[in-house]
């Protein structure tokens, strides 16, 4: 599968809200992925559609803060 580079060059920072703790091991990796592993921690992400399925997998341990 190919995937395209975001050409709008826009941006989404996600906070990680909850404790992956007593979670699948599916959401701790969706975590991962995201770059996020402890409380309170801050990412700026490309936003792309991938990204944005990642977020909804782990919608109740994440918050999108700002949408560029």
């Amino acid at each position: 599968m190919v995937q395209k580079k975001s050409q709008s060059g826009k941006t989404v920072t996600v906070e990680q809200i909850g404790s992956p703790i007593r979670n699948s091991q599916i959401q701790r990796a969706t975590l991962k992925g995201l770059g996020l592993n402890k409380m309170r921690r801050r990412r700026v992400l490309e936003d792309t559609l991938c990204v944005r399925g990642m977020i909804a997998r782990v919608r109740h341990l994440v918050r999108v803060i700002d949408e560029d």
